[in-house]
């Protein structure tokens, strides 16, 4: 089952639609390889408990092991993206299918686009939405090019990093880095959603969909270098917009002793995970902001609240 806070949309990219593999300039590698932090290996856990949402299949939690690693200390911004699609000449999935979902609250006028998923009408299909135009044509991402790119399938994070010869994170991998160092803890930073009164990431304060008070300081997307790094100095692991992994949704590496290396997920599938949760999730609807928390999409899918962050090995 989709998220229904993540509407699915848009069929796959053909074949040949994306950019050779390590085409990137020295330059551009560069810049991308800056963002990388290293993660030690060992053991590591993953899932929680008990499921908030059942279909996410995040419970119970297990041990696993993994090998050290390198991943993006934030999300890919939309500066580095632009990069990437002035060497590569990428077109995004929104760009060939010619739209994309927007929250309905960042449009002027929500009536104008009364296209929406079943029982989502919150997310509105605007002509024209793309990650250089989150809102259709007329907005830009001119004061935003220190936000997360998003309107990103899966195949445009996947496209972004063969070309600059990186990989996405493995679901293991991502909950790792997002723990921080910490066990057993709901969030980067421990326990309490608020410590001590102040916002560490960025989600929704009000009734959704249609107040949000911003009481975190953001009502969109927020920079990707907000708020207070994790123990292994990565930002918005939780919060900001949902993160596509590698990984074909499915359940969880199996429990079991010794713990499973590298679990990488499913062979094949339907959906792609995505991890973390995003701005627009609150406890009333999308609870879904934790360490642990999963949840999937098509591969071909793009929204105004989903991007990436990239990896490497250690």
């Amino acid at each position: 089952m989709t998220c229904r806070c993540s509407p699915a949309a848009g069929p796959q990219p053909a074949p040949g639609d994306d950019p050779p593999a390590g085409g990137a300039s020295k330059a551009l590698r560069q810049a991308v390889l800056a963002t990388l932090r290293p993660i030690p290996g060992g053991f590591a856990e993953m899932g929680a408990l008990r499921s908030r949402y059942a279909p996410d299949r995040d419970s119970p939690r297990r041990r696993i092991r993994l090998d050290p690693f390198r991943i993006g200390a934030t999300t890919v911004t939309n500066a580095l993206f632009a990069r990437f699609v002035q060497e590569s000449g990428h077109r995004t999935t929104a760009e060939r299918e010619g739209w994309s979902f927007v929250f309905h609250l960042r449009l002027k006028d929500a009536a104008l686009h009364p296209v929406h998923p079943p029982g989502t009408p919150w997310w509105r299909q605007v002509q024209g939405a793309d990650w250089a135009h989150p809102e259709g044509p007329g907005s830009s991402i001119e004061d935003r090019t220190d936000h997360p790119v998003v309107h990103v399938s899966w195949e445009d994070a996947a496209a972004f990093a063969r070309f600059t010869g990186t990989a996405l994170p493995t679901e293991a991998q991502w909950e790792h880095a997002a723990r921080g160092g910490l066990k057993r803890m709901k969030f980067p930073w421990g326990n309490e959603m608020t410590p001590g009164g102040v916002h560490r990431h960025n989600t929704w304060q009000g009734r959704f969909p249609m107040e949000n008070s911003a009481e975190d300081g953001h009502a969109g997307t927020a920079p990707a270098e907000s708020y207070q790094p994790n123990g292994y100095g990565l930002f918005n692991m939780t919060g900001n917009v949902w993160e596509w992994v590698a990984d074909w949704f499915g359940d969880l590496p199996p429990a079991r002793i010794p713990p499973v290396p590298n679990p990488a997920g499913p062979d094949e599938g339907e959906a792609r995970v995505i991890r973390g949760g995003s701005h627009l999730c609150c406890a009333s609807y999308c609870e879904r902001y934790f360490v642990h928390s999963r949840s999937q999409n098509t591969p071909g899918s793009s929204t105004g609240h989903m991007g990436f962050r990239v990896a490497l090995p250690g």
